[in-house]
């Protein structure tokens, strides 16, 4: 074999290591190529530009788009390798400039691929423009319309951008469809709501394949119809792996975790090797549940099937053990990866110390991160001011928010300003919060002026609550946890006039103030406890367990229950018994009463855990010796010995 065929061999070998090879190495080849004159050669170039315009990054499909630029001859084949991995960018309707070049190309014709990547492009918009309603005429005039492929992706771009009746119109209008046109309007029926009508187009198609099955199973999850989910399952004579995994991410996604974990040990026993899909959805079940014990089972089968190579499974352990409250486990996988650490690896490390109170330690790492090469995005930075917030690092987040726009370029979203106006909400630093607000170079939205409320309520200042309330009054003004959050400041204040008034306002409207729950994982079994729910075995053994323990804590510490977050003028006494039967004091009494001593208590809450309760979970760490680990709404607090994680910052 001669020396060039070897670098021919070779450079073909390199380029289709698309998932392996750096842009940087691309760059490198596509440099080789012209030192040994292949960069005219209409296979080496399309090669390269197929490995580019593969690549998920917008720096890889911008470098594509020169190359494409600059290469002499083009043929249609490099036309759509271009328009088809534009259409699935950031930036979908970019796929329509090579398209239209090619339109207009005096030799070139699109074809069918052309046609189909260019809808797609519109439907991964999102939204029916001109360009969409042109894009048909063009087809029909060319005479693909009644093309199978493109007609499917007509029926797609329309049910994407809501036009269900144009969507039909097609699919009627289709001499012959096939299973893959019928599956397109199922899907289509499902895009516009029309659970009835998927069902029906189902049932009325004469031949149907595993992936109308899958369609029906997505559909139906992706509507929380998860009963109507689990029948059509049921009925299924055969599944693939698409159909576990929409299963497994379906019923996490909808918070039935048990059950997420049914399905995950169903495949298992039936012999079948979970995805990468399906492992990051049971684990993110383990996540959300905090289901701790599960998480390790599932880290052990993995590492012992040779998963922890896959960068996304490691991120995904990384989120399961920081949200289980074990953020020195996540912290050992993020350092022992053998795959190279992507952004998302990097956040989820960042975001796990920051959850736990470790602000410092989550700016080294960002440090770290920077060191490393790999460049932070939008969402680094949300999580590294949230970091800054529930640490008191005012100062380091003020720095880290200007060197998010002067050094990276990135132009802050609302998430962003939403965590500055809690950095210096929760500092107590309320005016300065405001004037952030107002100096806004963007109109600021609910969620920041909730967040200033929340704030507010945290430090009892009322003329500013009020303030801050009558502009959300005017901007969303039936939300419950708006008028939850000013009668707090109110409660405090003792103004009960005021907070019997906005009850008033409340029940008037039927708002309801959102219930609390708690969960807690004993024996791979994950128990749930709701303030105020009907009396069962479970909760009776828990409010047994809780009256001994506030015995105890009353005798031997003096614990006298905090009865400002009540929101009731009630007597004393009726005040106490309602802050006893919190959540949270339930799930850890349970904990308590079923979990051997020396075992953590793993908490997962859906509010804010209040006074009384972190009192009450720091004596009970004191005087039984165990520690308890409570995840509320907006971090962890790891109890120990009569002391918090968050030294009572939260």
């Amino acid at each position: 074999m001669n020396i060039n065929k070897r670098v021919e061999e070779g450079l073909v070998s390199l380029l289709g290591k698309c998932n392996s090879t750096t842009l940087k190495t691309t760059k490198q080849i596509h440099a080789h190529l012209y030192v040994t004159g292949l960069h005219t050669n209409p296979f080496f170039f399309g090669k390269l530009l197929l490995h580019c315009a593969s690549s998920i990054s917008d720096h890889a499909l911008h470098y594509s788009l020169r190359l494409f630029q600059h290469f002499p001859n083009p043929d249609t084949f490099m036309y759509n390798t271009l328009i088809r991995s534009l259409s699935h960018s950031s930036t979908p309707l970019t796929s329509l400039q090579p398209f239209i070049q090619l339109l207009r190309h005096p030799t070139l014709f699109p074809d069918s691929f052309s046609f189909a990547f260019a809808l797609k492009g519109i439907a991964n918009y999102g939204h029916l423009n001109k360009s969409g309603i042109q894009l048909h005429s063009q087809a029909f005039r060319h005479g693909f319309d009644s093309h199978i492929f493109v007609g499917t992706t007509l029926i797609s771009m329309y049910a994407e951008c809501g036009c269900y009746e144009s969507a039909t119109k097609v699919f009627e209008e289709m001499p012959e469809p096939n299973v893959v046109a019928w599956n397109a309007v199922v899907t289509a029926s499902f895009r516009c709501g029309d659970v009835e009508g998927a069902w029906g187009v189902f049932q009325r198609m004469p031949i149907r394949n595993l992936t109308s099955w899958n369609v029906m199973l997505a559909g139906y999850v992706k509507a929380s119809e998860l009963g109507l989910a689990r029948r059509v399952f049921s009925q299924m004579t055969m599944r693939d792996d698409v159909s576990w995994s929409t299963m497994i991410v379906g019923f996490s996604q909808g918070g039935s975790f048990d059950e997420a974990f049914g399905f995950f040990r169903e495949l298992r026993r039936e012999g079948i090797r979970p995805s990468e899909v399906s492992l990051t959805g049971v684990l993110s079940a383990c996540a959300q549940a905090g289901a701790f014990e599960f998480g390790k089972i599932l880290h052990g089968f993995m590492e012992k099937a040779g998963f922890l190579c896959i960068v996304s499974v490691n991120n995904a352990l990384i989120d399961t053990y920081s949200k289980c409250g074990n953020v020195d486990m996540a912290k050992s996988v993020f350092q022992n990866m053998s795959a190279a650490k992507c952004v998302v690896s990097w956040t989820s490390m960042i975001a796990a110390l920051a959850m736990h109170g470790r602000g410092d330690e989550a700016i080294q790492v960002f440090y770290e991160m920077e060191e490393s090469g790999v460049r932070p995005d939008g969402v680094t930075f949300i999580s590294l001011l949230y970091a800054c917030s529930h640490s008191g690092l005012v100062q380091q987040g003020c720095d880290l928010f200007s060197k998010m726009t002067n050094l990276y370029g990135i132009e802050p979203a609302a998430e962003h300003y939403g965590c500055m106006v809690d950095l210096y909400g929760r500092a107590a630093r309320l005016q300065e919060a405001y004037e952030f607000i107002c100096q806004m170079p963007i109109p600021p939205n609910a969620i920041i002026w909730r967040t200033l409320l929340g704030t507010c309520s945290l430090h009892g200042n009322i003329e500013l609550a009020e303030l801050v309330k009558a502009r959300l009054a005017e901007m969303d003004p039936n939300n419950s946890s708006d008028h939850v959050l000013l009668s707090n400041v109110y409660a405090v204040a003792g103004k009960w006039k005021d907070v019997a008034g906005i009850r008033r306002t409340m029940i008037e409207h039927s708002m309801k103030k959102t219930p609390g729950w708690s969960m807690i994982e004993i024996d791979k079994v994950i128990y749930r406890f709701v303030a105020g729910e009907k009396p069962n075995e479970v909760t009776e053994e828990a409010h047994d367990k809780l009256r001994e323990i506030m015995l105890r804590l009353r005798t031997e510490e003096g614990y006298a229950p905090q009865v400002r977050s009540v929101l009731h003028d009630i007597e004393e006494e009726e005040k106490e018994d309602s802050v006893s039967k919190h959540s949270e004091k339930l799930a850890a009494a349970f904990g308590l009463a079923k979990l051997p001593k020396g075992r953590i208590l793993r908490i997962v809450k859906n509010l804010r855990v209040c006074g009384d309760c972190h009192t009450v979970m720091k004596l009970i760490s004191k005087v039984y010796q165990v520690e308890i680990i409570v995840r509320d709404r907006s971090r962890f607090h790891s109890f120990k010995n009569g002391f918090c994680s968050c030294r009572d910052y939260w």
